[in-house]
């Protein structure tokens, strides 16, 4: 597998994601995004999926098979999800977590790929007497795992008798490179393209560090809550999801935070993240004066995994 073209591809995905979200619903607001996260867990329901759906999600996802996704996720697990880099880089966590109804089962394969690949662990729940007690358990994990920076992942009346299955994910990141996209015909235009061009990043972020002459962005705090089901559909990835007599929950929810202050940046998760300002005297100096709208992208150094993508059109808003 090339690990490489599969950043790639889930680089593109996520644009294309972010792009649909940010022309429609988020389109006069601010926007922040961790579609890593979304792939996590779009690549942990399609290894329970089988037939049109798997298809369905293997063409969205752009991976030729479960395994690869599988593959991908355990190299992700391996390679980026560790205590930095030799040099002293990015400390990156996640937890993946699987709630099931006491009245199903997990596939002994299933199983086997939730506990050894994606790291997940996975419980026996009772959603038919108690709902409500496993929604507050969800929110209070979400709430711990992120340092009490996301209160309620789940909204009031998203867990009831019907739900049978909960995957939830959580992302920490610490420190990070926070890259600026700076769209000289505007926005929309600027996220267009990014979310329709093929390897619009690999093409348009420096590979190499280069000289920073005036840099200002303003503070901003963005929290953004949305429900991910929706925007996929908007692309053509039909929900609910049928896989091995198992009806997957409809609904996909989403909530992000982000901080920049004097004390630096706090993505989501915990930890304070450092605004990486690179120097190098081969090229031209880049100026950034954010006196306008702009985009920003968090993601990972060592293999350029795009971990948070958001846009910026009032600093004051929340």
């Amino acid at each position: 597998m090339d690990v490489r073209e599969s950043i790639s591809n889930q680089t593109d995905v996520g644009l294309s994601l972010t792009k649909h979200v940010a022309l429609t619903e988020a389109k006069d607001s601010n926007l922040f995004l961790p579609p890593s996260s979304t792939r996590e867990l779009l690549s942990l329901i399609t290894a329970g999926s089988k037939g049109p759906t798997l298809d369905q999600l293997l063409s969205f996802l752009k991976s030729k098979s479960d395994d690869q996704l599988n593959t991908f996720a355990a190299e992700l697990v391996a390679v980026v999800f560790a205590d930095g880099s030799p040099s002293g880089g990015s400390r990156l966590s996640a937890a993946n977590g699987v709630r099931i109804d006491q009245s199903l089962s997990l596939g002994n394969t299933f199983k086997q790929i939730v506990d050894n690949i994606y790291k997940a662990a996975s419980n026996q729940v009772d959603f038919q007497t108690k709902a409500a007690e496993v929604y507050r358990e969800v929110n209070m994990w979400a709430e711990k795992e992120t340092n009490g920076l996301i209160k309620e992942v789940l909204p009031p009346g998203s867990v009831d008798i019907s739900t049978k299955l909960i995957f939830a994910n959580e992302l920490a990141i610490s420190p990070c490179t926070f890259s600026l996209l700076d769209g000289k015909d505007g926005l929309p235009i600027l996220v267009e393209k990014m979310g329709s061009e093929s390897r619009f990043l690999d093409r348009h972020l420096p590979s190499q560090k280069v000289e920073v002459g005036e840099f200002m962005i303003p503070k901003f705090k963005v929290s953004c809550g949305i429900e991910v089901s929706n925007a996929l559909e908007g692309l053509g990835l039909e929900l609910p999801f049928f896989g091995e007599g198992v009806v997957w929950q409809r609904c996909i929810f989403q909530k992000s935070l982000i901080e920049v202050n004097e004390g630096g940046t706090k993505p989501v998760a915990t930890s304070v993240v450092r605004v990486a300002l690179m120097c190098m005297p081969l090229y031209d100096k880049i100026y950034f004066v954010a006196n306008h709208p702009f985009v920003f992208i968090i993601r990972e150094d060592m293999i350029g995994l795009v971990m948070f993508i958001g846009h910026v059109l009032n600093p004051l808003a929340g």
